[in-house]
This record gives C-alpha cells, structure tokens and sequence, in this order.
C-alpha cells in the first residue's frame, strides 16, 4: 500500500499538472471504484482543481464549490499521467480522470477491488474519511507519545494503526523500527522515555529521508513503479540479506499476507521472534537465537 513517502510525491506530480486546472470528465470502468452517491460524481465536471492534500493514506483533490474527490489507493491502486483522452486499460483500469494538460488513470492490480473514490461536499463531510491519526512529522514529542501510549500494543501494531499515526503503513514501520533498534513486538507502554524519543525522531527522519529520496528518484517525471519495496530499503523485503549494520541475516516474521522484516541483532538482542507458522511446524524445537539457527541450518545441511 503506497504509504506517506508516496502518497506526498504522487501530491506533489498532480500540483504539477492538474492544479487550477478544470475537471472535464471523468470515465468511470469499474462499477466497485465509486463508493458514494451524493453529491453525484457529474457535479465535479468543470470544476477547477483548486488544491491538493493528503489525508492519511488517502489523496483528495479539492475543487471549487466546496466538493472533494478522496482516493484511496489501498494495496494495489496505483496513478498514472497520460495523453489527454488516453484510455482506460483494459485488464487493471478502474478509471480515467480528464484535465486539459492531460488524463489521469487510475489501476488496481488485484482482483479484488479494494480501492475507492468518493466524492464529497464540505469540510465536514471529508473529516469523516481521516481516521484520526496524528500527522507524525508536524508532531511534538508528547503528542507522539499520548497516541502511542494510548493503548497496550506492540510498535508494529501501533505504528500502522491509522487511527494513531497517519500515513505509515507494514513497509516503512519495518524500516522505522530498524533505525530506532527496537524490536517490533515490544509493547507500547513498556518503552522508556530514552526508547520512545529515539522512536519518534526515527519516525521523522526515515519518513523525510524516503520523501527526499522518492522526489530526487522521480523528478520531474510522473512517479511510477509505486512499489512497498525498494532495493535500498533497509529491512522490509530483506529477508535473509544481510543487515546493513551488522551483516546477521535478516529475520521475519509472518502473519496473514503481510511480513515484518527485523534484525534479531540489533533491534533484540540477538533473539529471535517466533514465526507463528514456523514455530507451530517445530514447536520445541524452534531456535531462540541467531546461533541456534546457524546450527540448526548446519544440521539440515549436513543431513
């Protein structure tokens, strides 16, 4: 899921191209993408593009008269600029937003249709699609520590609990944690004040630091092959490539149809987190630490 680097630079293309501009149409070819019914989508035909914002995960563009258009990309939405009056693909198209300077097309890659667009009138009305988390990297130190400590939860959980944090999500909570050293399982009210001021200025930096990267990657250029891993991430999509500061194996663990990437070195001591599957496969005979798992690979090896 494109998470807060993305969602600022896919902002920061559509400002370049769509903003003061006039919405002429849009060619809806999914009957799954539209998710409201008033005001009707017609209403936004004409309108000029009057700003741009992200809220949360979402991307919303606010026209004249007060109405807003909120994008929810999900897990395999994805943006991309064309020619004017380009068609929607025809496999993975959801739809195609038409502009004078050329047409925006939205995809989703998956069968499952999971990505939105809604059309909304008002302040009000678009306040009902911000889940409430806090804007990370404008919050103070307090701030932080009120939303994170509000509940009892490991840092993996709460960092991608949108209605705590806004904008970070399963890729860069991975790298944040790996920067911070802590591990993902650690629970929210067991850090000290050293651990969670450590966190949040991890939060900030890896967050700006991908934001940075991301504009010098694209440019001028539309941003495309959106993607939650990237070859210079640190942890997340790493597993089994060596850390990039002590070189131990990376480890994972796995749960429905996400991961967390961790160093066991340097984020827990030199501990392993039991992988649910794995650790239900080999019950007691599950490694505890990085040596463990050496000779346990030797064994296999040998055998």
């Amino acid at each position: 899921m494109p998470e807060l680097p993305d969602v600022t630079v896919y902002i920061d293309a559509l400002e370049a191209r769509i903003l003061k501009e006039p919405l002429e149409n849009v060619r809806l070819a999914s009957p799954f993408l539209l998710r409201s019914v008033d005001p009707p989508l017609r209403d936004t035909f004409g309108k000029r593009v009057i700003a741009l914002r992200r809220l949360g995960k979402r991307i919303v563009i606010a026209l004249e008269d007060d109405l807003f258009l909120v994008i929810h990309l999900m897990i395999a939405g994805r943006l991309h600029w064309k020619d004017k009056g380009a068609k929607v693909p025809g496999k993975n198209g959801l739809a195609a937003f038409d502009f004078p300077t050329g047409t925006l097309t939205f995809t989703e890659a998956s069968p499952k249709r999971r990505a939105s667009l809604h059309v909304v009138r008002g302040e009000s009305a678009l306040a009902a699609h911000d889940p409430g988390g806090i804007e990370v990297l404008d919050s103070r130190l307090k701030d932080f520590t009120a939303a994170l400590t509000e509940e009892n939860h490991t840092l993996k959980r709460a960092l991608t609990d949108p209605r705590r944090f806004a904008g970070i999500g399963n890729a860069y909570s991975d790298e944040i944690l790996f920067h911070a050293g802590l591990s993902p399982v650690t629970r929210t009210q067991s850090l000290t004040p050293d651990e969670t001021k450590r966190l949040h200025a991890a939060v900030k930096s890896t967050l700006k630091d991908w934001v940075r990267r991301l504009r010098a990657h694209c440019g001028d250029t539309f941003p495309e092959g959106v993607t939650a891993f990237r070859p210079d991430m640190a942890m997340h999509g790493k597993y089994g490539e060596p850390c990039p500061a002590c070189g131990s194996p990376v480890q994972r663990i796995v749960y429905a149809s996400n991961e967390t990437n961790y160093c066991a070195r340097c984020q827990n001591g030199g501990q392993l987190l039991a992988d649910r599957s794995l650790s239900r496969l080999l019950k007691g005979d599950w490694p505890r630490t990085l040596e463990e798992l050496e000779d346990l690979r030797r064994t296999h090896t040998q055998t």
